[in-house]
């Protein structure tokens, strides 16, 4: 911090006083001062520690490219190439994309130069914007929920870092978390302590008692009203309110933390043990807290909720964004059209890349679920809603390696380009939702002067089919995010 000359820091403000008297050192102000001062050095000793301790987990092609290409701030002109621009239209030719710094600055016909400027040439492969889950659990995707539930959080944010790397080496240069303690990790990816994709945290997911998000034990009930929180409490997980005013608390809490946008708990679930599919969570009136609350901060609520009647009780409320809702008949979609509210499916067709559950009830949950994903994927699309594409692999580290084959495969309910398209641009309307509280402001998922620099080289073809995503190592040729190169085997 600086001051203008002539002012006062608030140092010399209060060792003025100090300086009248002949010696001060042992004196209780200036014990505070001494131990402030040795508190902040040990955070930035911390900090330091923490970024080299993580430095081993770096993936070889992120350390090479980083290596190679950080000392250049050169425009960077890529030539030679054919753009899909994040719209859901067909690939053109004769174009170039230059990128100053974190954006894209211009497009150019290919006939165009750019003096002082580095030349990429993507040799006739397929340009497209970094990819965008927008239902991705940062912190609990990569780790099975035994360990999640009883390790120490260190040990879990050195997971999630680490799987954070891999997500952006698959092409996934934005997500949503959609529920757990991406904070601290979402800070250290901006920094640049770690390599990782753009986070728009929720925070603690809201839940009733009873509700989706109460993963404590029988025996932890009942629960007095002055009683701690929970371990899932603590790790900022979840969070448990009843009635509007604890709704309030919770709810402001995460937005005090950093959430862009708030996740509520409407309706039963397939992953947790007590909450029947078919029960619904959280009055109107609580919902309404929430959105109010959320409103306020200029950002939104999106809820996890199946049933139609849950979905309409959350629209009603004022929720913007229905998390997976594959249980929903023609009145609940309609509402959502009318309502312009978004929905943001997930394939769920219980099939090998699915979450896997060991108990009988889950699984059956489970079909239940996959049975109506079909149905969902049509009627989104023959009412027109506004729909956003996410994976939400959840307490499964064999499967986050899937991540774009579950693109892919959805190319029996849209065509490809169309796909492509919610994946990228689509989906990045529906991070803008956040308003106020957008982290990274500015257009993401599409390919445009002012966009974020966050570009994929690609060998595949859109117009035929996504496989090309399903194998990132071998097909993603060049990765970019904030117009930094991770990756570039071209």
């Amino acid at each position: 911090m600086t001051y203008r000359s002539g002012s006062s820091s608030p140092f010399s403000r209060f060792l003025g006083p100090l300086r009248a008297r002949q010696c001060a050192c042992h004196s209780a102000q200036c014990q505070r001062l001494h131990q402030r001062v040795t508190e902040d050095l040990s955070r930035r000793h911390f900090l330091g520690g923490m970024a080299a301790m993580l430095a081993p987990f770096a993936l070889p092609s992120v350390a090479t490219a980083a290596a190679a290409l950080a000392d250049d701030a050169r425009p960077l002109l890529l030539t030679k190439l054919r753009l899909f621009d994040g719209s859901g239209k067909a690939a053109r030719e004769g174009i170039q994309v230059l990128v100053k710094g974190k954006r894209i600055a211009d497009l150019l016909p290919a006939s165009a130069t750019v003096e002082g400027a580095r030349v990429l040439d993507c040799q006739g492969k397929l340009l497209l914007p970094g990819l965008i889950d927008v239902h991705w659990h940062t912190m609990l995707a990569a780790i099975p929920q035994v360990t999640a539930m009883t390790a120490d959080l260190g040990y879990l944010y050195l997971v999630a870092a680490k799987e954070a790397q891999r997500t952006l080496m698959r092409g996934f240069t934005s997500v949503r978390d959609a529920g757990g303690p991406a904070f601290a990790l979402k800070r250290a990816i901006d920094e640049g302590l770690v390599d990782g994709p753009r986070i728009y945290p929720s925070g603690a997911m809201i839940s009733q008692t009873s509700g989706h998000g109460d993963f404590r034990l029988r025996s932890d009930l009942p629960r007095a009203d002055n009683a701690p929180l929970s371990l899932v409490e603590n790790t900022g997980v979840a969070m448990i309110a009843d009635g509007e005013a604890q709704v309030l608390r919770r709810v402001r809490e995460q937005l005090m933390l950093g959430a862009s946008q708030i996740k509520m708990l409407a309706g039963g679930g397939v992953a947790s043990l007590y909450d029947p599919l078919d029960s619904t969570q959280f009055t109107e009136r609580e919902l309404r807290a929430g959105v109010e609350a959320a409103s306020d901060w200029n950002t939104y609520v999106m809820t996890h909720v199946y049933t139609p009647k849950g979905i309409q009780r959350a629209i009603h409320a004022g929720v913007k964004c229905i998390e997976h809702g594959q249980l929903a008949d023609e009145a609940s979609v309609r509402l959502m059209r009318d309502q312009d509210v978004w929905w943001s499916l997930q394939p769920f067709l219980q099939d090998e890349d699915s979450n896997a559950y060991p108990d009988a009830e889950r699984q059956a949950s489970q079909k239940q679920v996959a049975e109506g994903t079909v149905q969902a994927y049509a009627l989104a699309q023959k009412h027109g809603v506004k729909t956003g594409w996410g994976t939400d692999i959840l307490f499964n580290p064999r499967n986050t390696a899937t991540q774009g084959r579950q693109l892919a495969k959805l190319t029996r309910f849209y065509d490809p380009l169309t796909l492509l398209g919610q994946a990228t641009g689509v989906n990045g309307e529906l991070l803008a939702l956040s308003g106020e509280r957008n982290p990274y402001p500015g257009a993401l998922g599409r390919i445009a002067p002012g966009a974020w620099a966050d570009l994929l080289v690609a060998d595949g073809d859109p117009s035929a089919n996504l496989d090309f995503l399903a194998d990132p190592d071998k097909n993603l040729r060049l990765i970019m995010k904030d117009g930094k190169v991770h990756k570039n085997t071209l």
